[in-house]
């Protein structure tokens, strides 16, 4: 199983306000979908339910709730109470990504997990007012190499560039 993790944040790390998304760029969201399609996504039970009824659950990949809520359920997802229960359930799994999108709770249990290999992070060349932040990790630890670069444009208010770390 490959453990991986996909974030877009602002100048200021910051990934979310009012638990939602503080920009629109089509693009970036272009790569996301690109990137997980054919791949598991877990996300936290809030970041659920801030996805748009008509986009629920993502198409085109399996759907992964954490929540310590044991009797959450929603339709045509999998919900586990830890991440751990979700990657022991996922371990054999040889063909597909494990995806961590998300939120803030879901990221600071992930940064750190000794199962973690990669890390896509986008960095938004803006600065939002956040209030829900990516956790800081020791890159000293991590390969980056920069994957993409997207100036800003007309359906794009915003450059930004996506990263690619590797644990080395």
């Amino acid at each position: 199983m490959k453990l991986s993790l996909i974030v877009a944040m602002d100048q200021n790390r910051g990934i979310g306000k009012d638990n939602d998304l503080m920009w629109h760029l089509p693009a970036e969201m272009r790569f996301f979908t690109e990137t997980t399609k054919g791949h598991i996504v877990v996300m936290g039970r809030k970041n659920y339910d801030s996805i748009p009824l008509k986009y629920r659950p993502l198409p085109h990949r399996e759907n992964v709730i954490l929540s310590r809520n044991t009797d959450f359920d929603a339709g045509g997802c999998k919900v586990f109470s830890s991440i751990d229960a979700c990657l022991d359930h996922f371990s054999n799994e040889t063909e597909r990504t494990v995806f961590i999108i998300g939120g803030g709770q879901i990221y600071n249990q992930a940064i750190n997990h000794p199962r973690l290999e990669e890390m896509y992070i986008t960095e938004i060349n803006h600065a939002f007012e956040p209030d829900t932040f990516f956790p800081v990790f020791d890159e000293t630890k991590w390969k980056k190499e920069s994957i993409l670069q997207y100036q800003a444009d007309e359906k794009n208010p915003q450059s930004f560039e996506v990263f690619r770390y590797s644990r080395i």
